[in-house]
C-alpha cells in the first residue's frame, strides 16, 4: 500500500513538474524574436555620408518648438535640410515660417503646405482654396502635402468619398505647377491591408498588433482603385511635379514601380517607412535605385532620430542579416545596398534642389 501510495504522489510530482515546465515553454507567436547567432562584420553608421534632405517629417507643433534642439540632432545625422510636412496652412502656416525665419534658420527648415477638401462643395471652395496656395506660398510655403485621409476617408455633403482626381480640386494642383512648387502625396496604404487577415498576409502580425489597419476588400475603395485615381492625377497634371510617398506603395515591385516612373516624368519617389522593403532585396533595389536615380528623394516621414541609423545602414553600407527597428513592420532581415557616392549624393540632396524651390547645389557642398 505504501509503494502504491508513493507511486501516486511521484506521478502526481511528475505530471505537475511536466506542466509547469510546459508553461514556461509556451510564448505566443508574437513574442518569438531570438537574437541571431549569426557572426558577420557590423558597420552601424548614425551619422550619413553626406549631407541630406528629409522630404518627408511631421512637426505640427512647429511654431512653438524649439529649433535650436531639432538642429542640433540634424547635424549630429549630417541632416542639411528637414521638410515639415504639417504646415497646415493660412495663419498656422505663417506662425511656422514666421518662427523659423526669427530663429535664423530659413535655410534649414522647409515647410509643405496643406489643404481641407472635406468642404469641397461649398460654392466658392475651388477659388478659395487656390487663393490659398498663392497666401501660403507667399509667406514661405514650398510644397503642397496631401495626406492620405484625401482620396480615402474624406467624404463629401453626402457622404460620398472625395476623390483626390476630383476635377474640382485639379485646379489647385495646376496652381502648385504654375507657382513651380512639388506636391507630395500619400495615397492608400501598403495593399496587404486590404487583403485577407491570415496565413498568407505578410502583415499578419502588424494587422493582429493593430486591427484599426485593417481594412475590408472596399473599405473605402479597393486598394487598386486608390492607387489608379493618384496615377491619373499625376498624368492629368504633367507641368506639376509630384513626390509619390512610401516609394508609391509599390517598394515590394520594383519593375512595376519603374514602369510607373517611365510613364509619369512628373513622377518622384521617396523612400519613407519603406526602407525594410530594400533591405531585403539588396541586389535588385540597388540596381532599381542606380536606374532611376534621378527620380529617388530621400524620407524618413515619423522624426525618431536614432531610427535615421537603420536607413544609413541599408543604403551606405555592405552589412549583411541585420533588424528592422519595428518587427511588427518586418520580421525579416535587411542587407545593405552599398550605393556608389553618385547614387547616394542625388537621393540624399541633389533631386530635392531640382524640385523644391530655395534649395541649390551650394548648400550641401
Amino acid at each position: 500500500m505504501k509503494n502504491v501510495c508513493l507511486f501516486a504522489f511521484l506521478l502526481l510530482f511528475s505530471c505537475q513538474t511536466m506542466a509547469q515546465e510546459e508553461e514556461e515553454l509556451r510564448m505566443d507567436f508574437e513574442d518569438y524574436d531570438p537574437p541571431s547567432t549569426l557572426v558577420v562584420p557590423e558597420n552601424p553608421v548614425q551619422s550619413a555620408k553626406f549631407p541630406f534632405v528629409d522630404v518627408h517629417s511631421h512637426h505640427w507643433r512647429m511654431a512653438e518648438q524649439d529649433l535650436d534642439k531639432l538642429i542640433r540632432q540634424m547635424d549630429s545625422l549630417n541632416m542639411q535640410v528637414i521638410v515639415n510636412l504639417s504646415g497646415r496652412g493660412g495663419k498656422a502656416l505663417k506662425d511656422i515660417t514666421d518662427h523659423v525665419k526669427e530663429s535664423g534658420y530659413e535655410d534649414r527648415i522647409v515647410v509643405f503646405t496643406n489643404i481641407n477638401i472635406r468642404s469641397i462643395d461649398d460654392p466658392d471652395w475651388t477659388e478659395e482654396t487656390v487663393k490659398q496656395i498663392e497666401y501660403d506660398v507667399a509667406n514661405g510655403a514650398r510644397g503642397l502635402k496631401i495626406y492620405k485621409s484625401q482620396g480615402m476617408t474624406n467624404t463629401d455633403s453626402m457622404g460620398n468619398r472625395i476623390k483626390i482626381n476630383d476635377p474640382r480640386i485639379a485646379p489647385v494642383f495646376a496652381k502648385c505647377g504654375e507657382l513651380g512648387i512639388p506636391v507630395l502625396i500619400h495615397s492608400a496604404d501598403p495593399k496587404s491591408f486590404w487583403e485577407p487577415h491570415d496565413e498568407n498576409n505578410e502583415r499578419w502580425l502588424e494587422l493582429k498588433l493593430r486591427p484599426r489597419r485593417k481594412r475590408g476588400p472596399d473599405n473605402p475603395a479597393p486598394w487598386e482603385t486608390i492607387i489608379a485615381e493618384q496615377h491619373d492625377l499625376f498624368k492629368s497634371h504633367p507641368n506639376t511635379t509630384f513626390i509619390a510617398a512610401h516609394f508609391g506603395w509599390f517598394p515590394n515591385d520594383l519593375a512595376k514601380l519603374g514602369t510607373l516612373l517611365d510613364e509619369m516624368p512628373n513622377m518622384y519617389i521617396e523612400c519613407g517607412a519603406i526602407i525594410a522593403e530594400l533591405g531585403r532585396q539588396p541586389r535588385f533595389a540597388k540596381k532599381f535605385l542606380t536606374q532611376y536615380q534621378d527620380r529617388i528623394l530621400f524620407g524618413k516621414d515619423a522624426y525618431n532620430p536614432e531610427e535615421y541609423y537603420t536607413y544609413f545602414r541599408v543604403l551606405e553600407t555592405a552589412d549583411e542579416y541585420f533588424p528592422y527597428y519595428k518587427r511588427y513592420h518586418a520580421f525579416w532581415r535587411m542587407y545593405g545596398l552599398d550605393l556608389t557616392d553618385e547614387v547616394l549624393r542625388k537621393m540624399y540632396y541633389v533631386n530635392a534642389t531640382k524640385i523644391i524651390p530655395g534649395l541649390s547645389i551650394d548648400m550641401f557642398e
